[in-house]
């Protein structure tokens, strides 16, 4: 199966209607967040960004987010609008006597997506850096098929300038970062380093612990992952939680579709986290789809 050329680069700004924006404010915000997600708070300036998720006691993910400090008491926690209710109602369960209030703010922003020239010039270019403009947030997110990329946050009803970028080509270079979203379709399906999190900047193992964290860490530094996300082109379409099967198994499932969307001459991408032993060069599928594995855009951090 041949790979479509990537349109490189793709420039504009897409609008992002799939997120949402929950609110942490209060003197002790960064101190809660610290206490509950997988990456550090404590320490987050206001020109940083962070990648994070939220995990059940098993170390499953429930929910991952792009976190960022508006204030030295607020702090922004973006993630998919689908998981925002049931992830701001657990969240608020632990909050107990924290000086911290957390809310759905997302009728209150607008979010975009920027490639390729829409980028802000000042913006630093390693990932997770954070540039605020008055009401506006930039975060450099990780690249796509070559083009820089950033998420825009800013109030309800405006727009940062650019060339119009569709949600499906912003969708294709999500995929396209290797960074996985997590989405409904798969929920406690996976601990973070299953999608790359620990390699990407989405988990600090100095910091202490939070839900899930022994596991977490456990996975790590006793070199026990057996399974990694992995970018594969397919040439038929895939859907998030679709089952990925290795030709050596036709009933057992060696993995499972977390992201995919059309690419755009033609066929589908996807990101797929499965286990490390069927990324062999044997045929893969999901479906009707054959898959073919593409490289990583980043490296992977050595297990420990």
């Amino acid at each position: 199966m041949s790979q479509p050329s990537p349109l490189i680069p793709l420039n504009g700004v897409a609008p992002l209607g799939s997120l949402g924006v929950i609110a942490a404010e209060g003197d002790e915000a960064a101190a809660f967040l610290h206490s509950q997600l997988t990456q550090d708070f404590a320490l987050l300036g206001v020109s940083e960004a962070r990648l994070a998720a939220l995990c059940t006691a098993k170390g499953r993910m429930l929910a991952s987010f792009i976190a960022f400090k508006r204030a030295h008491d607020r702090i922004l926690l973006v993630c998919r609008r689908d998981l925002l209710p049931p992830t701001l109602k657990r969240l608020q369960m632990f909050v107990l006597r924290a000086k911290v209030k957390l809310r759905d703010a997302s009728d209150g922003f607008a979010l975009h997506g920027l490639a390729g020239q829409a980028v802000p010039a000042g913006l630093g270019a390693a990932p997770w850096t954070h540039l605020a403009d008055g009401d506006t947030s930039a975060v450099r997110l990780y690249p796509g098929a070559g083009a820089p990329r950033a998420l825009w946050v800013g109030p309800a009803g405006t727009a940062p300038a650019g060339a119009a970028l569709s949600e499906a080509q912003w969708d294709w270079l999500e995929v396209m970062s290797g960074v996985a979203t997590l989405g409904q379709a798969v929920v406690e399906a996976f601990v973070p380093q299953m999608l790359n999190y620990e390699s990407v900047g989405g988990v600090n193992f100095k910091k202490g612990c939070y839900p899930g964290q022994e596991v977490v860490a456990r996975s790590q530094f006793r070199g026990t992952l057996k399974r990694r996300a992995y970018l594969v082109q397919a040439d038929a379409p895939l859907q998030s939680g679709q089952d990925v099967f290795h030709a050596s198994d036709a009933e057992q499932p060696t993995g499972t579709v977390v992201q995919a969307a059309p690419n755009p001459q033609g066929g589908w991408n996807a990101i797929v986290s499965m286990q490390t032993g069927s990324a062999d060069g044997a045929p893969l599928r999901a479906g009707e789809a054959k898959l073919q594995l593409l490289p990583l855009p980043y490296p992977l951090l050595e297990d420990i």
